[in-house]
């Protein structure tokens, strides 16, 4: 019993530090750039892709494709 007591009292305590583990600017840049250097992009390509990529909309990739049911 008293280990789910230090339990639940240490979860509580964890809790509110949460969102200090939110990505920053500068993460999210570096992200962003490694992504561009992986893909070899230059000139107006880096620039497109970087801009998209650190907008903060959350595009759908397109409409996923069925899973044919297993025969039997």
């Amino acid at each position: 019993m008293p280990r789910y007591a230090v339990a639940i009292a240490m979860l509580s305590l964890l809790l509110p530090v949460a969102p200090s583990f939110a990505v920053t600017a500068k993460d999210k840049m570096a992200t962003c750039t490694f992504g561009a250097d992986d893909q070899k992009l230059q000139g107006a390509a880096r620039k497109k892709f970087i801009s998209k990529c650190m907008s903060n909309k959350d595009d759908p990739r397109g409409p996923a494709k069925p899973v044919p049911p297993p025969k039997q």
